[in-house]
């Protein structure tokens, strides 16, 4: 039979990481701190490491109000943690991405590392056309970033999307 009050009495029971386990930890966090092993001292816990940024890109017509979808975006981004670089809008309606000023000046901030992403709250704010929407998805991409859409446009009828 086993007794139930068996441990019960004692402390907590300490760590069980052996030297090799904790120096395998500390390389694996000064590894994802940047530090690679062999290349100068460890830098300094106190150096600080931005937080991810995005720029939020939204599209509607001249008249519409997206203050829905914004708010949205940015509540979004907060939930991850991210940092908005910017938000940046287009006014002109049903225009082919290539067309949109905002658009190319969101994908440019990802080229220059201002931002890592562009984030979207639907996929026809991007386009409503797949191969247009794939071929701005593949720009951002080449440039290093990615293009992030909250919601599908199905699971969001009450936004101008």
């Amino acid at each position: 039979m086993v007794s139930i009050e068996q441990g019960l009495h004692k402390g907590p029971t300490p760590a069980r990481r052996t030297a090799g386990e904790k120096k395998r930890r500390q390389a694996l966090a000064d590894h994802a701190a940047g530090h690679v092993p062999g290349e100068g001292p460890v830098p300094d816990h106190a150096s600080k490491v931005d937080r991810f940024r995005v720029v939020i890109y939204l599209c509607a017509a001249a008249h519409s109000d997206i203050s829905g979808p914004r708010k949205e975006c940015t509540e979004y981004a907060a939930a991850f943690g991210w940092n908005i670089a910017d938000v940046v809008e287009d006014r002109v309606g049903l225009l082919p991405p290539e067309g949109r000023e905002g658009l190319t000046r969101a994908v440019e901030m990802v080229e220059k590392r201002e931002a890592g992403a562009v984030l979207t709250p639907c996929r026809s704010m991007i386009s409503t056309i797949p191969q247009e929407y794939d071929e701005v998805a593949r720009s951002v991409e080449k440039v290093g970033g990615f293009l992030h859409v909250m919601d599908s446009d199905r699971a969001r009828p009450h936004t101008p999307c």
